[in-house]
């Protein structure tokens, strides 16, 4: 079922705003919700910051949970994704996604935030938290990518053609087969068959081209900026939460069969990481994924408020 290239027939948990701009000589505009707080207001705003195969709504369980807390939440969908702009060409780099998150910010007013990242938002959260340090007062990592490097480990640098002919094959299976396997250990619930749906919706687009060019860009975004050799430059306190049945190991399964086993899960990757950023914590969620803000929104939310307490 087509829901559009920018997920027009996709309903999202609070109203859509919209960030304007213009990056690399495009306009561009990037969707963002934005919940005010529905307790006595604390004073602190949070940043939600979605993986690659996610989007904005994906918050919604965690945002109502913070909102009821006291917290203002924006949750931005970011440039290529979902709501937001597929400029044609786009150079995609986080540091570019990164200085167009702050402007948003700075839009909306937000000052100095807790900013979480889950997965390819975790890359996107820490080089936010390089560049502009005095922005954040907490940085959480969810299950984020980036903390290995997957072609030092054995990965094949994957090209941009090869990166679209992969996104052709793209469709409700195999995004349902692929998180099966590496997001939910086995375990699929119909509560996660909206985010199937919201994925899949954007391929059967008419112009689903522009998407599956957009997520090869991605790709190839994520295989070639990893975060990995700048974490000791962290300067902010810093919590990773890592569901630790997630097999995800980015584009491991390309990599040579006598290799896949060197290209680290990324809860074996923060093992290593969290010793590397200064005063960093780790907390493990023995019995969730990938997404555990998705898998077990209750859970995930006690976590995330017990790390963002000094």
């Amino acid at each position: 079922m087509s829901l559009g290239v920018n997920l027009e027939r996709f309903g999202y948990p609070a109203p859509v705003r919209w960030f304007e701009a213009n990056s690399q000589g495009h306009p561009v505009r990037m969707a963002f919700l934005d919940w005010p707080a529905t307790a006595t207001p604390n004073g602190t705003t949070v940043v939600l910051l979605h993986g690659k195969n996610f989007c904005a709504a994906t918050w919604g369980d965690t945002a109502r949970g913070l909102a009821a807390a006291g917290y203002r939440v924006i949750a931005p969908d970011q440039i290529g994704f979902c709501k937001s702009s597929k400029p044609s060409g786009y150079q995609y780099s986080f540091h570019a996604l990164a200085a167009l998150t702050a402007t948003l910010l700075d839009q909306a007013g937000a000052g100095k935030v807790v900013l979480i990242g889950h997965s390819t938002g975790g890359i996107l959260a820490t080089r936010f938290a390089l560049l502009y340090p005095e922005r954040i007062s907490k940085l959480v990592l969810v299950n984020p990518l980036g903390l290995n490097d997957t072609l030092s480990e054995g990965v094949p640098y994957t090209d941009l053609g090869k990166l679209r002919a992969e996104e052709a094959k793209t469709n409700a299976a195999s995004i349902k087969a692929y998180q099966l396997r590496n997001y939910y250990h086995g375990v699929w619930r119909p509560a996660y068959d909206q985010w199937v749906t919201m994925l899949a919706g954007q391929y059967a687009s008419p112009d689903g081209n522009m998407v599956r060019d957009a997520q090869a860009r991605l790709s190839d975004m994520i295989q070639t900026q990893p975060v990995a050799a700048e974490l000791p430059h962290l300067t902010v306190p810093t919590t990773l939460i890592i569901g630790q049945r997630d097999l995800t190991a980015f584009r491991a399964n390309s990599a040579p069969e006598d290799r896949r086993s060197r290209v680290r899960t990324v809860p074996q990757a923060a093992e290593e990481a969290v010793k590397r950023i200064p005063n960093a914590r780790l907390i493990r969620l023995d019995d969730l994924g990938h997404s555990p803000q998705v898998e077990a929104p209750a859970v995930f939310l006690r976590t995330l408020r017990s790390a963002m307490t000094p």
